[in-house]
């Protein structure tokens, strides 16, 4: 074997928290096609997927760091842990409890009981950090960095997931909305399985291991339009687009932060407000180091699946449309 070539795979123990959502899901399915060991840590025995089968399943609380340490690790010696949990709405205190404390329960288990190897999925926004989320999730990148673990912390750019909540609209004859001209932002959207199989391959990658790892899908980046002109291509529509100005956003997103000091339970409210007007402004790409802008080439690619090709499998009706609780649209 020579110096640089990597160890011989063999199949690992892996402790997977998150497991019910889209990418958790993924990981899973790739950890066990790849001949791992997998036990995930759930929350719910109602709501357990069909699809984790050939998992172990335990189930507790991620915000409860004796549920994490007993039920989730218990007396098994796991190899390595991946953590795919993420707040459900971003609002301030579902971010710090998810994001954050869940994250570093996660963290100081796995200390404790000697596992020396943890995979984290954070986001690539953390880099121009603006939202209570984002800080969450650098406060737990910070805590994995500093406990010791071999870690791996991967910020994909944007899920196709969260591009496809205007699918629906195009199809009943509604405007693809856009944010000022729709040229404001891109990104290069990565695939639920591409992603999976991205996280699951840290596990034995020693170049990916004690780093910080933005990756995106294949192909150019996108803008907004380019997105929607696409989908009405694929629908057979002629394009309609309706402009919604970012100047009314940032007034919305103002008058709820300062209606929140008053009446605090605007407080979440402010926060979608402000994550609405961040998303519209902001490319989900890496930020180049030498330009400090964002750049394409800066994000490195990652699997075979594209937007408009799922894009075209929902309009088919063979792919699900599953939206986060924060979607812009």
């Amino acid at each position: 074997m020579s110096a640089h070539a990597s160890p011989a795979k063999r199949s690992k123990r892996v402790l997977v928290f998150g497991a019910t959502g889209t990418i958790g899901r993924a990981t899973t399915a790739a950890l066990i096609a790849d001949g791992h060991d997998v036990t995930c840590f759930l929350r719910n025995r109602s709501r357990t997927p069909s699809n984790l089968s050939g998992a172990l399943l335990r189930y507790g609380d991620v915000t409860d760091p004796v549920s994490v340490q007993q039920a989730a690790f218990g007396d098994i010696p796991f190899d390595a842990v991946i953590s795919c949990l993420a707040s459900r709405t971003g609002a301030p205190q579902d971010a710090w409890a998810i994001d954050h404390h869940a994250t570093v329960n996660i963290i100081e288990a796995a200390k404790a009981a000697g596992t020396p190897q943890m995979v984290l999925l954070s986001a690539i926004c953390v880099q121009k950090p603006r939202l209570a989320f984002q800080h969450a999730k650098l406060r737990a990148e910070a805590a994995l960095i500093a406990s010791g673990l071999t870690y791996s912390i991967v910020r994909p750019t944007a899920y196709f997931k969260s591009l496809a909540g205007q699918i629906a609209r195009v199809q009943n004859g509604k405007p693809y909305l856009l944010f000022g001209d729709g040229e404001l932002t891109a990104c290069t959207p990565i695939s639920d399985r591409d992603l999976g199989t991205y996280l699951a391959e840290c596990l034995d990658t020693p170049d990916r291991w004690n780093q910080i790892l933005p990756i995106g899908g294949p192909g150019p980046a996108l803008t907004p339009r380019a997105m929607g002109q696409k989908l009405f291509d694929l629908s057979g529509q002629p394009p309609k687009f309706k402009h919604v100005p970012v100047g009314m956003m940032r007034t919305i997103a103002g008058a709820l932060g300062v209606a929140s000091r008053i009446v605090p339970p605007l407080s979440a409210k402010a926060e979608f407000a402000r994550i609405g007007l961040y998303y519209a402004t902001e490319s989900m790409l890496a930020v180049n180091p030498d330009t400090g802008a964002y750049d394409r080439d800066a994000t490195p690619i990652k699997g075979t699946d594209t937007l408009f090709d799922y894009y075209a499998a929902v309009l088919r009706g063979e792919a699900p449309v599953e939206r986060g609780d924060h979607s812009v649209f």
